[in-house]
């Protein structure tokens, strides 16, 4: 008889309304955004309280769950503007609220009773006892500090009450789960503010106190030293084990990346859990797959804590993107007629160009653009970026399906 394993949701970034459409599209169960204010990704774009209304209703219509993020570690001068935002949270109805600070926490329990309270990797859970303290103050679900193991993981997941939460893939943070002063120090940006501007991933040289024009690279690396650099985490290659640990929910970052590395990251995980939930006992990881990943933007990858790998250094020395980075389009934005489409054009496309369709379900397709129209219908040569143009091929494509020159 197949044993029956229970699914984890996919939850995915929506750093904006074109990214939450692409994360709908490519499967994620459920999404994470922010308002203007008070989340760790003020740069991402983000939601007005009206975008967050339409977004919140979007999302239900495709049956996907919204998740809001306010955790933000707040000042004394910001509790009344938090207040006021977390009324307006209960008015627009998300199915949960992503917090850190337990004094939001606790505004949000007096104020928003009925919307349930996911806790931020920011409060650095690492231990059952902790999870079952937040399960007993009314917290719905912890996202796991990044630095625990899979056991350890799986030992909260299994003897606690709370719904669990853990980073999948995504840039990951060379601090305490994310709590990181570097930025703050350096550049006067605060991280735990949503202002971080990565200090740990840019390059650093040695220089000598009597020779300050000198620059000596700590390794023999011509570009300089990455004595920051963290790699990025990948786990496709451990669907069943994740699965097995009974985690909730499996979480990519990414509200700040491009709807090209959203598309290809949720559609691979997507796929993946599919393929071991309906058929575990045969199940194996595709080779599609790790092509996929390897073709996006990426530094390189590992798998962070979850194996607790002391000889693997989780610096990244190289900073190298592997694979072939292929050439995003843009998406479709709808069929004209039979086997033309519209496309906002991102980079530059050729009458003639072999491109390939990404879809939800199944290896990308490929192609020849036959002809190539500007948005009145009239023959073009090709299509520059920061414009629309209607394509001409044999495939059928949806809306948001991506377009990638090969």
């Amino acid at each position: 008889m197949k044993k029956h394993y229970f699914k984890p949701e996919l939850l995915a970034p929506a750093g904006n309304f074109e990214k939450l459409e692409i994360a709908i599209h490519y499967g994620a169960d459920a999404v994470y955004l922010a308002g203007k204010n008070f989340s760790l990704r003020n740069f991402s774009g983000n939601f007005t309280n009206d975008e967050i209304i339409d977004a919140v209703a979007y999302a239900h219509l495709h049956n996907t769950k919204v998740y809001l993020a306010c955790n933000i570690y707040s000042r004394n001068h910001e509790q009344k503007e938090i207040e006021a935002f977390l009324n307006i949270t209960g008015q627009i109805g998300p199915d949960a609220i992503i917090i850190s600070d337990p004094g939001i926490i606790m505004l949000a329990k007096k104020n928003i009773p009925d919307i349930d309270i996911h806790l931020s990797t920011q409060a650095n859970t690492t231990n059952l006892n902790a999870a079952m303290f937040w399960h007993d103050i009314g917290i719905k679900r912890v996202n796991l500090a990044r630095e625990l193991s899979l056991e350890e993981i799986k030992e909260i997941a299994s003897n606690s009450k709370i719904e669990t939460e853990t980073f999948i893939h995504g840039a990951m943070c060379v601090s305490y789960s994310g709590r990181c002063l570097l930025s703050s120090f350096l550049s006067g940006r605060d991280s735990n503010r949503g202002l971080c501007s990565h200090p740990c991933r840019w390059k650093y040289s040695v220089v000598e106190e009597l020779r300050p024009n000198e620059y000596h690279p700590l390794m023999e690396d011509e570009r300089g030293s990455y004595i920051f650099n963290s790699k990025d985490l990948r786990m496709i290659e451990h669907i069943p084990e994740l699965i097995n640990a009974n985690i909730t929910s499996l979480k990519i970052e990414g509200r700040m990346k491009g709807i090209n590395y959203l598309a290809s990251v949720v559609k691979t995980y997507r796929n993946a859990i599919d393929a071991y939930i309906d058929f575990p006992d045969t199940y194996e990881t595709n080779p599609d797959w790790l092509t996929e990943l390897y073709q996006v933007f990426h530094r390189e990858y590992c798998t962070g804590f979850y194996f607790n790998q002391t000889g693997e250094p989780q610096l990244n020395y190289n900073n190298i993107h592997h694979g072939k980075i292929h050439s995003f389009i843009g998406k479709i934005m709808e069929c004209t007629r039979d086997n033309h489409y519209k496309i906002g054009i991102r980079n530059k496309l050729t009458r003639g160009d072999t491109i390939e369709i990404s879809s939800p379900k199944g290896p990308p397709k490929r192609t020849k653009i036959i002809d190539l129209f500007d948005i009145e219908n009239r023959s073009i040569d090709n299509a520059q970026p920061n414009t629309m143009a209607i394509l001409l091929i044999k495939i059928q494509c949806h809306p948001n399906d991506i377009v990638r020159k090969i």
